[in-house]
């Protein structure tokens, strides 16, 4: 396994003199080198063949000793130095102060088809970033974000990437529900890929610290490698900088909106400048169509994470990151512009993004109403978003419009006639509608299936991977896995996977809720 090695973020950003592995507060540094912890037993479960062409890994090299032992930490690719990077960051609207990779560990730098990627696991040991914690991590958060983070890159939203799912051999300590009764778990390590990992807490700890010749020379870093397009920074470019960063930004949760996917923890240290989904925790994909929901169970009493604030929390971070750039701008002006902008920008991509999953591809003064009608309609009753918007690109006239629909109901014998008639209405007026464009319905309908998934990673899915995998049976998370790299396809010989959540999953930990203990 030879690979095109490169160190340009420890060669070009400063690093903690202390090299001790001792938790601390780590200041005028981006990053502290230190090593993964060696496991007992490790054993690679998975991997992301499309992940390692893209690092000039072959198939054969996957299963060769040499690699188990890289992606689990038990040996140090030659020459090179593993590090873990320090940050700040606000965690549900307060400062936390510095966090850290906790338990993130970067490897090193491959480059390859003139496109660099960072290498990095996650629960590879301590860090001084650690805190009180152990920087493990266990199978079941493990499996699902191994899975999650490759099937959101074939759902065509932006994210880092996962390359290996193993486990590490060790029993790990975790109270899942913090109730106070912890119990030992499989440890596993997942090697996650990314252009960059840098967040917008990696900039929020200088600006805290008032370390402005470091967050200078951070931004500096960042636009160099990863902003290149911008030229050479200078106040100007700054600006263009975080312009940028706001647009990348809204666009990731337009994605997520589109497909329903709820990040569960939009913590300023859990976004990326890149604008890439990171730090799978306590994520889900709606079951029902409800702007309330969140999954994560620290979140709620308050649900400020919720599926409907996504993008208000993006704009939060956004200002922020804003305040944290300002010490090297000196200027509020162009700054509010561009957030300012981040509303407006939402509105209207917003509403474009739901008339491409309706089919809908002209411009109407009544889409707006349309589309409003439409959410408040399916929040009357539990509808299941994925299978309801799946099916809409069948439609083709009003009197047919609510049978199409019904398998998406989670209750359809105990729906009122007051329900029925106000679907009736809307798929009247969306009829109506459709007669504008004057396209094809085989037309609208291939248009449609490439926005609107037919398969999306339900929680009740990763659960029963997980429950299998705790059993030692790892078939199921290949199954998903392989399910999830097309899914806009019909696949009909998996149609059974394009199912409302169960019953049974309703209220079970792991399907309906989850916590951030991992």
């Amino acid at each position: 396994m030879k690979l095109h090695i490169k160190d340009t973020f420890i060669s070009e950003n400063p690093a903690d003199k202390n090299t001790e592995n001792s938790r601390r507060q780590v200041t005028e540094a981006v990053f502290s080198f230190v090593n993964p912890k060696k496991t007992k037993n490790p054993e690679v479960l998975h991997v992301s063949q499309e992940m390692a062409s893209a690092l000039h890994i072959s198939e054969e090299e996957t299963k060769s000793e040499f690699f188990k032992n890289i992606v689990t930490g038990n040996e140090v690719y030659p020459n090179t130095k593993p590090y873990s990077m320090c940050y700040g960051g606000h965690q549900f609207g307060n400062w936390a102060g510095q966090l850290g990779d906790g338990r993130a560990i970067n490897l090193f730098e491959v480059e390859h088809n003139t496109k660099n990627w960072k290498v990095q696991l996650k629960g590879a040991g301590e860090t001084p970033y650690s805190r009180t914690a152990d920087g493990l991590a266990v199978l079941r958060s493990s499996v699902r974000e191994y899975l999650c983070s490759e099937a959101m890159f074939h759902l065509n939203v932006p994210t880092t990437r996962a390359l290996s799912l193993s486990l590490s051999g060790d029993s790990v300590l975790r109270d899942l529900l913090y109730d106070g009764n912890p119990a030992y778990e499989k440890g596993a390590i997942v090697s996650r890929i990314s252009p960059s990992f840098l967040r917008f807490g990696n900039y929020e700890i200088f600006a805290a610290r008032k370390d402005v010749k470091n967050l200078k020379a951070l931004v500096d870093y960042t636009i160099k490698h990863h902003f290149s397009h911008l030229g050479k920074p200078s106040k100007e470019n700054y600006i263009a900088f975080f312009k940028e960063v706001s647009e990348r930004t809204l666009n990731m949760i337009i994605d997520w909106q589109r497909v329903g996917f709820v990040h569960g923890v939009m913590n300023t240290d859990n976004m990326s400048i890149l604008g890439l989904t990171i730090d799978f925790g306590p994520y889900g994909w709606l079951e029902g169509f409800d702007f309330g929901w969140t999954p994560n169970t620290t979140d709620s009493q308050h649900k400020r994470y919720r599926y409907g604030n996504q993008p208000n929390m993006g704009l939060w971070n956004l200002y922020q990151l804003a305040n944290s750039l300002y010490p090297i701008i000196e200027e509020v002006d162009p700054l509010n512009a561009i957030l300012e902008q981040y509303k407006l920008d939402f509105e209207l991509k917003s509403l474009q993004m739901m008339k491409s999953k309706l089919g809908l591809f002209s411009s109407d003064e009544n889409d707006v109403e349309l589309i409003q009608n439409l959410e408040d309609t399916l929040q009357l009753v539990e509808t299941d978003m994925t299978i309801f918007f799946r099916n809409l690109s069948d439609f083709s006239d009003a009197n047919s419009g609510f049978n199409l629909i019904e398998k998406s109901f989670y209750d359809l014998e105990n729906i009122s006639e007051d329900v029925k008639n106000k679907w009736n209405e809307w798929f009247k007026k969306y009829a109506e509608r459709l007669e504008i464009d004057r396209i094809s319905p085989e037309e609208r309908k291939e248009k449609m299936n490439a926005v609107n998934p037919k398969y999306v990673l339900r929680n009740y899915m990763s659960q029963m991977a997980i429950d299998e995998a705790d059993k030692g049976n790892y078939t199921l998370i290949d199954e998903l896995f392989q399910l999830l790299k097309n899914p806009y396809a019909a696949q009909p010989e998996n149609e059974k996977w394009f199912a409302k959540r169960p019953e049974w999953a309703r209220n079970k930990v792991g399907c309906s809720m989850l916590s951030c203990s991992s």
